[in-house]
């Protein structure tokens, strides 16, 4: 309810003025109850929904886990990792959730407690005061002698100088009371407004996420209720044999026991045996026997015995052609055999005469055939007594400094076009596609996440908190660049624009433009030129190709020195024009002819791509990419090289961001198994190395010489990009052993990435004379 206070009645000071004061002031001091305890539930809250979604994180790691051991099965790993995938996306939308409600709840509510609340009180206590002096001199007045004219005349100009005072006190502590019965009225409705703007966008983008998910969920349910039938059918069949099995005459199963020479995994007999020790007592140990019991096999022509499974099977015997077998009958011990070779001999005891027989058999038959068939053996036994050179391979193998809110707004809608909506050309559009660059209104960007965020990601531009490189990749496109690709044919098919309001015909014209890409200009391009033009194109440009090289070389050699190159005005880490991405790393001679020398004409989309990212043309990149190239590419004739890798080679920052929020994998590697994060590690392009480690980079990856980005920028006496690497394996290894899996970090390690995004992408002249400094000491 708005209560006011007549500014008349303040000069008369009548009752009615005083009780009019009463009442406001009773009313602000239960409103200021009220606030606070709405602003301490909603801490509450927070501090719970925070919990809340630290324990989830904690589930959907257990959840992470278990697809890890399901790792044999498909169904299982691929299900649970989506799931997984899917509930760290919700946690994500309960942190901005969280996060919203902080700034238009408490933040502002708080802010109007503390501020204006403030200023009510200090009026009131003026006005008290000066009311009080206002009665003490009308009571002086009042008392003073007619005939002490002195007196008089004094009392008279104090009661005139206190009412002056007072009706100027008086007046301002009305205007100040209307003034907060007003302000509190919009104060109140916007932070419960905003408030609600949050759930609306948390639900919107939770409905988006499980609406993508759920056909998956579908067709995994009917996939489910196939394995329950085969599952049940299993049990049958387990139990019928079950049954079967327990009905066989277990007395005289030793009898069905049999050998098989032409077995397929070469154990031609197996199972366990007494040992007796081969030392100078040869005796059987007696009180502990499951020292000398082994498992004893026939394989691959030799005697062998295992303790475990896992274990290296022990030789016995080398050679069975050497070697001959008989019954020992002259000892203590019933069914034993003797297996004698050349060296020596091994007394083995079965468990029953028939086991015994059986034994021999297999040993006498095992020596025959080693014999037919000894040439093919020997090469066989040749082969396992030298590692093969597959099994050597394989186990070579084995808080940010944010902008938000209005600067944000500010700053991206300064870009041509980006003053009114990308689709539907509504003025003063407040979210974002960061992906694609461009501005949306909201209805448009509800159309837009119900793409799926492979086409547009959605983010609010008054709402949410950008990071620099993702504020400086909006600044780089707009709404004009990417209109004259994903609309180039617009006019040409006489189709008009849908107008603000019209949400069927957005929802088809957006499908159209974004997903079909029906108004791209899709020219003909070639999928790849032949060898013949190869090899004409490449020869006219090798002189010039060559210099290129040399002195890329020279210069990437000369940056490890004294530091990384970089521009002051866009952010980019400068490299000398060069496009192989080996062409810093491999002797001339090796270097293979590259692709990227020819003709604009014969580019493909992928090869498109992987050029403009070298070259640092963010439009020619979302041209590519509007095309349908895959953001993965690698390129055959340069090591396979992917258009990240080339944008490390650019040195541009804000060509990797655009990259990678494009679906980029940040751990692809090349031939020498070097990734993006290798590549900006060795040209010394640190504001890389910290968006590549923001993003998920694998750091433990070695390349072909066994060499980790650590060991690399150690051995360059990086001192930032050290600090950074070993900063962040300090953090992985603290979050591992803390269980806080999905966990940015502790305030140390994230106030160090927030400083180095923000040098990299607003002052990279800091970064390069840090570096340069650094290279002195």
């Amino acid at each position: 309810m708005k209560m006011t206070v007549d500014f008349e009645e303040c000069l008369k000071d009548s009752p009615r003025f005083r009780a009019a004061l009463e009442e406001v002031e009773g009313d602000v001091a239960e409103l200021e109850l009220k606030l606070d305890k709405l602003v301490k539930l909603c801490i509450a809250m927070i501090d719970t929904g925070k919990a809340f979604c630290v324990a989830n994180k904690q589930f959907m790691n257990g959840i992470r886990d278990l697809a890890q051991y399901s790792s044999n099965d498909a169904v299982v790993e691929t299900s649970l990792t989506k799931f997984s995938d899917s509930l760290q996306e919700m946690i994500n939308f309960h942190t901005i959730l969280f996060d919203q409600t902080q700034r238009s709840i408490k933040a502002q509510l708080q802010n109007f407690v503390k501020e204006d609340l403030r200023k009510f009180k200090d009026a009131k206590k003026q006005f008290e005061k000066v009311s009080e002096e206002k009665e003490n001199a009308l009571v002086k007045n009042a008392q003073v002698q007619r005939n002490k004219q002195h007196e008089v005349e004094e009392a008279t100009n104090i009661l005139t100088a206190t009412r002056k005072c007072f009706r100027h006190i008086a007046l301002d502590y009305v205007l100040q009371i209307n003034v907060l019965q007003s302000k509190r009225r919009s104060e109140i409705l916007k932070s419960m407004l905003s408030f609600m703007y949050a759930h609306l966008a948390f639900f919107h983008q939770g409905y988006d996420l499980f609406s993508e998910l759920g056909p998956y969920m579908k067709d995994l349910g009917a996939q489910l209720d196939r394995l329950v039938v085969d599952a049940a059918k299993e049990k049958r069949e387990m139990e019928q044999k079950h049954s079967t099995i327990q009905q066989k005459d277990f007395s005289s199963d030793d009898s069905k026991l049999e050998y098989n020479v032409d077995a397929a995994n070469g154990i031609v007999m197996e199972g366990y045996l007494f040992k007796r020790a081969s030392n100078a007592f040869k005796t059987w140990n007696r009180k502990k026997p499951d020292h000398i019991r082994r498992w004893f096999s026939i394989q691959n022509n030799q005697l062998v015995y295992q303790k475990k499974f896992k274990d290296s099977p022990t030789v016995v015997v080398e050679d069975l052609r050497l070697c001959t077998v008989k019954h020992c009958e002259d000892i203590e011990r019933r069914f034993c055999f003797e297996v004698v070779s050349p060296t020596k001999s091994c007394m083995l005891q079965a468990d029953s005469e028939k086991l015994r027989q059986a034994w021999i058999k297999a040993v006498q038959t095992s020596i025959a055939t080693a014999y037919r068939e000894k040439g093919d053996e020997a090469e066989k036994l040749d082969k396992k007594s030298s590692p093969s050179t597959g099994s050597l391979d394989s186990g070579n193998e084995s808080k940010e400094k944010l902008l938000k809110g209005e600067s944000a707004l500010q700053r991206v809608q300064c870009i041509p076009g980006n003053s009114s909506c990308c689709d539907c050309g509504l003025a003063d559009p407040r979210w974002a596609s960061i992906n694609l660059g461009i501005t949306l209104c909201i209805e448009c960007s509800g159309i837009h996440r119900s793409l799926g965020v492979h086409f547009s990601k959605v983010r609010s531009l008054t709402l949410d908190t950008w990071e620099p490189e993702l504020l400086k990749l909006m600044c780089e496109l707009g709404n004009d660049v990417i209109n004259r690709v994903y609309e180039a044919k617009l006019d040409k098919m006489g189709i008009k624009k849908p107008q603000p309001g019209q949400r069927q015909e957005k929802e088809a014209y957006i499908r159209a433009k974004y997903v079909e890409r029906k108004f791209v200009d899709k020219y003909s391009m070639a999928s790849s030129p032949s060898e013949q033009e190869k090899r004409v194109i490449s020869k006219s440009c090798e002189e010039q190709r060559l210099s290129q090289v040399r002195a890329s070389v020279h210069t990437a050699v000369k940056s490890n020195d004294s530091g990384i190159q970089q521009g002051s005005d866009d952010g980019r880490e400068s490299l000398p024009s060069t496009v192989s991405a080996n062409s810093l790393y491999e002797p001339e001679g090796e270097r293979q002819e590259s692709s990227v020398f020819l003709d604009s004409k014969h580019l493909n989309p992928g090869l498109q791509l992987y050029r403009a990212s070298y070259e640092k043309n963010l439009p020619k990149m979302a041209e590519a990419l509007a095309h349908g190239a895959d953001v993965n590419w690698a390129n055959s004739d340069e090591d396979q090289a992917t258009a990240l890798i080339q944008a490390v080679l650019g040195g541009s920052l804000v060509t990797c961001e655009f990259l990678l929020q494009n679906g980029a994998n940040v751990n692809q590697r090349d031939v020498q198994g070097r990734g993006p994060l290798h590549h900006a590690t060795v040209l010394g392009h640190t504001g890389q190395v910290c968006l590549f480690l923001k993003r998920g980079a694998n750091q433990h990856a070695t390349d072909e010489e066994g060499k980790d980005p650590l060991s690399i920028a150690v051995e360059a006496a990086n001192a930032d990009i050290v600090t950074l690497l070993r900063l962040a394996r300090m953090n992985e290894e603290m979050r591992e052993s803390e269980g806080l899996y999905g966990q940015p970090g502790d305030e140390t390690y994230q106030d160090i990435f927030r400083d180095f995004s923000q040098m990299a992408s607003n002052n990279p002249e800091k970064l390069n004379r840090f570096q340069q400094d650094s290279q002195k000491f």
